[in-house]
């Protein structure tokens, strides 16, 4: 069982997320939330000073007394010193385990923007630095650029393995690899019959991964959550939740039983939920 593989995602706690999503929990739901959390044995809490007022509503509650927490520098006005300061201040800690330049664009646009998480390292402000990236070209252009970083967060399950032929290389430089969209942002769990006309290219997709779910008698849930539990390479598995009894549904689903399953979506287009409006 490698349920401290599970990182918990915390935009619903800031702002409405999700196809799926129930709504933005108050801070008691999230104080309820954070203690199933640390229970079940999560030890990582992911946030952004881009998720409205999350990071506000994990200060509240303390999460940084029990959780290392990685936050992230988004596009804005601020330099990434004083927005780091401000995220430390909401979250009520005095250092992250890691920060993330959340917005690529940030970098192509200023490159020596980099050296500023350099220096944050370097005093000790934050454990790891690194990107939050969307495309494999971003990644392309860090490593061409050979830009030291510790933390990588992409997106990867079992439709979308973009990123997966990096792994090897990230590992031999000791980068500790977390991945967003397990159940690509909800769309595994909705009803096949009432998609978006948009994503019913994905609807054949959907029916396979159906059928591998009857079969071996896993939930879709299972599926694609181990998927990404059991890949070796992967160091964290980001999960998001609306209530205290989706994450403890999550947990349940952790568990050895092996995921054998390939499904090669030919609409990659369709893999990335900012196409789907």
């Amino acid at each position: 069982m490698k349920v401290n593989k599970l990182v918990l995602g915390t935009v619903q706690f800031g702002c409405q997320y999700g196809i799926n999503s129930v709504g933005q929990p108050n801070v008691q739901m999230v104080s309820e939330i954070l203690d199933v959390a640390n229970n079940v044995g999560v030890t990582i809490l992911d946030t952004s000073a881009a998720y409205g007022n999350a990071e506000e509503v994990l200060g509240e509650v303390n999460a940084s007394n029990i959780f290392q927490i990685i936050s992230k520098y988004p596009k804005c006005n601020k330099t990434v010193r004083d927005t780091l300061d401000d995220s430390l201040k909401s979250l009520g800690c005095s250092k992250l385990y890691g920060y993330l330049l959340h917005h690529f664009s940030v970098y192509t646009e200023n490159k020596t923007v980099w050296n500023d998480f350099i220096q944050l390292k370097v005093d000790g402000k934050v454990e790891k630095i690194g990107f939050s990236l969307y495309e494999p070209y971003e990644l392309d252009m860090i490593l061409n650029d050979d830009i030291p970083f510790d933390l990588i967060q992409i997106p990867f399950n079992i439709f979308d393995r973009q990123f997966e032929s990096y792994f090897g290389r990230l590992k031999q430089m000791n980068v500790e690899i977390h991945v967003r969209s397990t159940f690509l942002q909800g769309l595994f769990f909705k009803d096949r019959d009432t998609l978006p006309e948009k994503l019913l290219p994905l609807k054949p997709y959907l029916k396979r991964l159906d059928e591998y779910a009857k079969d071996t008698g896993l939930s879709v849930a299972e599926i694609a959550l181990n998927y990404n539990i059991q890949n070796p390479y992967i160091d964290g598995v980001l999960i998001g939740v609306d209530t205290k009894d989706q994450l403890q549904t999550n947990f349940k689903s952790v568990s050895d039983k092996r995921v054998d399953l390939s499904i090669d979506v030919k609409e990659t287009e369709l893999l990335k939920p900012v196409n789907w409006n």
